[in-house]
């Protein structure tokens, strides 16, 4: 069956070819990455954290000062239509705003329609090995803009780092910025584990991303009594580290058991992160219909 998408008011098959998409030329998110997205996952026909994911866009809108696409309400009911007509029950729905279709020059007319494009597909969640074994990561220069904490979709910087990252056989690639401190990864939170075991994560402001996973494992933590600080850290820091993690939507809760391949702790998923990566687990559970065993990908984060 092939694919739907929805472009601008109009449900269409998904055409994945180069030049067959319905995407005008001049529509300023293809000429200049004009533009903000989110991704939402879905489990068992269930969108997770969707008021959330909601807010964010319309946090990232306004910072661009970039109006709705729709009305809220027509807009979850698009998403629930692209869902339906792509007969998936597992995965993430992508939905990106851009200011829309002008003339190529940098500044356009103010009252321009925003284009909106939603799509669904299966999931690409992290697999059994990463979720029992852990991942690497490694460390690179942070070389974005200055405006991380707008989900913007210019990602380039982001994109490169991630395939240094897949060279040298690791998952992600944690930014460090110009003061030697590691921001985020390309496409996640991350966190580290000091020997008191308190859970250390970057504060929010314009370097980071406010990450929807990255609030739920902030608040799943202090409810089971696990101290939370919000401040920088350094890869030095990082590498001498009890635990470390990564969280994203699609990432779930992750360890991190190596980074620039120096083993971090024993080299294998501590207590404290396979804590709260049961804690996310059952959180998402909660959210989705009736999970099935043979789910297994659902079964291993429910279950630690």
């Amino acid at each position: 069956m092939a694919r739907i998408a929805y472009v601008n008011g109009r449900y269409r098959p998904l055409c994945d070819r180069a030049g067959g998409g319905p995407i005008a030329i001049e529509d300023r998110g293809y000429q200049f990455a004009d533009g903000v997205y989110e991704v939402v996952k879905v489990v068992r026909g269930r969108p997770c954290d969707l008021d959330r994911h909601l807010a964010r866009l319309a946090r990232s809108l306004a910072a661009l000062d970039m109006p709705q696409p729709m009305a809220p309400g027509a807009l979850r009911a698009v998403l629930r239509e692209v869902w339906r007509r792509n007969r998936l029950s597992t995965g993430v729905l992508y939905l990106q705003v851009t200011r829309g279709v002008a003339p190529r020059r940098h500044l356009c007319a103010a009252d321009i329609r925003p284009s909106l494009v939603v799509t669904a597909r299966a999931p690409a969640f992290p697999g059994e090995a990463e979720v029992t074994g852990g991942v690497g990561v490694i460390t690179l220069p942070d070389q974005r803009w200055g405006r991380c904490d707008i989900k913007a979709i210019g990602l380039l910087p982001n994109v490169l780092a991630r395939r240094q990252a897949a060279e040298r056989g690791c998952r992600e690639a944690w930014l460090v910025d110009p003061d030697g401190m590691v921001t985020e990864g390309t496409s996640s939170n991350a966190y580290i584990v000091d020997r008191s075991g308190r859970l250390i994560t970057h504060p929010l402001g314009a370097r980071v991303l406010a990450g929807i996973t990255r609030s739920l494992i902030l608040e799943l933590a202090a409810r089971a009594d696990i101290e939370v600080v919000e401040r920088p850290f350094s890869p030095d820091e990082a590498r001498a580290a009890s635990e470390a993690a990564l969280s994203s939507t699609t990432s779930w809760l992750l360890p991190v058991v190596a980074i620039d391949q120096q083993p971090i702790g024993d080299g294998r998923p501590g207590p404290v992160v396979r804590r709260l990566m049961a804690l996310y687990g059952d959180h998402v559970g909660s959210l989705a219909a009736a999970v099935r065993p043979q789910d297994v990908w659902v079964s291993r984060q429910i279950n630690g």
